[in-house]
């Protein structure tokens, strides 16, 4: 068993801890691996293990070692976390099962049009900036609703969730709750938020989706 194995043991096992504490059904979120800057090496005793949901950063880096990698494994889910260019839309619609970090109305708009294009229409979900970081993707709290609902009716595009990533320096509880409530106000059904250092926090505020990289894959 290698250290990547165990590690996802681990982290699954504290996701059902976590879901049954906060009274919610076992299998109620889903871990999303984080293997951005990992090589196929380092992926495949973790897909063998049975992880199935991944996510990476950068259009380009997946674009160089998934293709492969899904053949090699059916049923994977691919997600986009990192932030997206407009000029890499079409290599993300056609890679990306799911894109979390839509933030802006022109990549709405090269997103309704590459999945027209392609026939292709991954899984949506609006970054939030919670803590209003000025160096940070995602739009602003007070527009998240009104931008999901410009997602709907002027693009046309299906958004399924919100996205964050609370401040480094901050308690991460009032960003989740923050992204909870804005979900509520937006009419969506999934919560990205949690990552290896406050998953277990993310779960007890209602996530549905936690983003861990280094507590399966180790350091960078």
């Amino acid at each position: 068993m290698t250290d990547a194995v165990a590690r996802l043991a681990e982290v699954r096992a504290n996701i059902a801890k976590a879901e049954k504490e906060a009274g919610r059904p076992a299998g109620a979120v889903t871990l999303v691996a984080v293997s951005k800057t990992f090589d196929a090496d380092a992926i495949l005793p973790v897909i063998a293990a049975g992880q199935r949901v991944f996510g990476e950063n950068r259009v380009q880096e997946a674009t160089a070692k998934w293709p492969a990698l899904k053949q090699e494994a059916p049923g994977i889910e691919l997600r986009l976390i990192g932030p997206l260019q407009s000029n890499k839309a079409r290599e993300a619609v056609a890679l990306f099962d799911v894109i979390e970090t839509v933030d802006r109305e022109k990549i709405a708009a090269e997103l309704a049009k590459e999945s027209g294009k392609q026939g292709r229409a991954p899984r949506l979900y609006v970054q939030v900036n919670t803590g209003l970081e000025p160096q940070k993707a995602g739009i602003d709290p007070r527009e998240a609703a009104a931008f999901v609902a410009r997602c709907r009716d002027v693009h046309g595009l299906s958004v399924e969730g919100l996205m964050c990533i609370p401040p480094a320096d901050e308690n991460p509880g009032p960003h989740f709750a923050l992204l909870e409530k804005l979900a509520r106000e937006a009419g969506v059904e999934k919560l990205s938020m949690g990552m290896s250092g406050d998953y277990e926090t993310a779960v007890r505020f209602g996530a549905t989706g936690v983003r861990v990289g280094s507590a399966i894959f180790g350091s960078r």
